[in-house]
């Protein structure tokens, strides 16, 4: 056998494990979107080399002279077919030149705790294996994503350099008989043929996490929020995904809530056979449970821990516009923005405008960017944004440069510790305030792509007819008259690309508001 498994604290290595070279047939449906790739498992399972292609093409975006030297960050949500990949991506990273792997204890790591130690370890990015919100299981859905250097995810000039790379590739290298047991805390090395000692290093996923979010928030005021004599009573719904052993270890162990605080926290490879994501369909046991007012405050997370959805007693329901517009009326609530200052807000596209009428008061900057996590890391990095949130229950801060779930919920129980009111309260406040912007997601799953892309081709028809402005529509005894209508098109304020094609809004005078349909 050509591997060894070197016990925790120790360094050593072994045998010559061998690069082989497998000839394989490139793919053109590899293109990645805002998150990375997402298909079927089926799609992984049933297409010869498909995940190993994927792989190869997300490693060769690497200078060679980066690689022996650096280190890549690997976690998953705990999804069907996930173990399976990360073999294949320590097989692969090992074959080309890698020389150290960071993996989470069973694979597990949260994206934002994969952003967090990438960014704590400067490594030269990391690969996160999951499809975030969406099912599980074998018949569900699986993902791969690359993070780059900063912690966050790809910009589009590597994503396409992926793509490119996946659909010309001729070849992959991997070492088939490299084997490692990530189930066990410590480090694996082993001599890969010609290249320096290949490290594998399986990590505690919760602690570094930990650490950092304990820099960020008064963890002592939380601890009497939670378990002081007028404690609130919590209910956390990990939803079988990843966020679970988070939520155990800080809020429960750490933070003192009761352990029957959080719930469904054992991550589950089809997420116990319900769809992870955190809304009011899906999060459906938790809403009826906060109606019963035994709760105080309530909150959901998606299956890889980066979005969040909150609730207040009674299954009172903040919006994720609303959400990211109260924390953003209240940052000074976290001890990490006393200490940094704010240098502005920002939202995507498709969210309310509830966080614009905060930053207006407040006069801080506020950007509107394009979907993706990746067009915030941009404007962070280049010190122009501290806070910023998206429709799709996603909210985060310079901190990391993903969105996250657990900060989210935290910067919410700070605030409560601070303001002393319920949710309801602080939310009918902020309305009082600052106005208030009514807002609805409506999701379409399972949809035919040709006849959504129809109807898409339509709609663009349509718009381009210089008639269509001003025309009235009538639902009901209202009538909407449109002012606006166009592709939304984002030139980044950093590095001056241009994004474009993403969605159609349309601006309707009588409704103050907007219409967002996704490309």
């Amino acid at each position: 056998m050509l591997y060894c498994f070197v016990p925790q604290d120790t360094d050593r290595c072994c045998n010559m494990v061998k690069i082989t070279i497998i000839k394989t047939k490139p793919y053109t449906d590899q293109k990645p979107g805002t998150s990375g790739l997402r298909k079927r498992v089926t799609v992984f399972q049933q297409n010869q080399h498909y995940a190993e292609n994927f792989i190869q093409s997300i490693i060769s975006t690497i200078d060679p002279a980066q690689r022996q030297e650096g280190t890549l960050v690997v976690g998953g949500d705990g999804r069907f077919f996930m173990k399976d990949a990360i073999q294949l991506i320590i097989q692969i990273a090992a074959a080309n030149g890698i020389g150290r792997l960071v993996i989470g204890q069973n694979g597990i790591m949260s994206t934002p705790a994969v952003s967090c130690v990438i960014r704590k370890i400067k490594a030269i990015g990391g690969i996160i294996l999951t499809a975030s919100h969406n099912p599980g299981g074998p018949n569900g859905d699986f993902g791969i994503k690359f993070n780059i250097s900063s912690g966050g995810p790809a910009p589009e000039g590597i994503t396409d350099k992926i793509f490119q790379i996946s659909k010309s590739l001729q070849e992959y290298h991997i070492c088939p008989e490299l084997k490692v047991d990530f189930s066990t805390i410590g480090k694996q090395t082993f001599e890969v043929d010609t290249f320096k000692p290949f490290t594998v290093e399986i990590v505690d996923s919760v602690e570094s996490y930990a650490e950092m979010l304990r820099d960020i928030f008064d963890f002592a005021a939380l601890k009497e929020l939670l378990s002081g004599p007028n404690h609130i009573n919590v209910r956390l719904d990990a939803m079988h995904g990843v966020v679970g052993p988070y939520v155990k270890k800080i809020v429960c162990e750490e933070l003192g809530s009761p352990a029957n605080a959080a719930v469904n926290c054992v991550p589950s490879e089809d997420f116990g056979g319900h769809h992870p994501d955190p809304n009011l369909t899906y999060a459906a046991d938790l809403v009826n449970t906060m109606k019963g007012g035994e709760y105080d405050f309530g909150a959901a997370f998606d299956g890889d821990g980066d979005r969040n959805m909150v609730l207040g007693k009674h299954g009172f329901f903040v919006n994720p516009s609303d959400s990211v517009a109260v924390i953003g009326a209240n940052i000074t609530s976290i001890p990490y923005f006393q200490k940094t200052g704010v240098k502005g807000l920002a939202r995507s596209m498709p969210t309310s405008g509830a966080l614009d009428n905060v930053a207006k008061a407040l006069k801080m900057p506020l950007y509107e960017t394009p979907t993706g996590w990746k067009f915030f890391g941009n404007l962070m990095d280049a010190g122009k944004l501290s806070l910023c949130g998206e429709e799709s229950f996603g909210t985060g801060s310079d901190h990391i440069r993903e969105k996250d779930g657990l900060w989210a919920v935290l910067a919410w129980l700070s605030i409560l510790a601070t303001r002393k009111q319920s949710v309801e309260d602080i939310m009918k406040d902020h309305w009082q305030k600052f106005g208030r912007n009514f807002f609805t997601r409506y999701d379409y799953e399972e949809v035919d792509s040709d006849a959504a892309n129809k109807m898409i081709d339509h709609l663009q028809t349509t718009m381009s007819d210089k008639a269509f402005l001003g025309q009235k529509f009538s639902s009901g005894d209202k009538t909407y008259q449109v002012e606006n209508a166009d592709n939304f098109e984002y030139t980044d304020p950093v590095d001056g690309s241009v994004s474009k094609g993403q969605v159609i809004p349309i601006v309707f005078l009588s409704f103050c508001g907007s219409l967002i349909v996704h490309l």
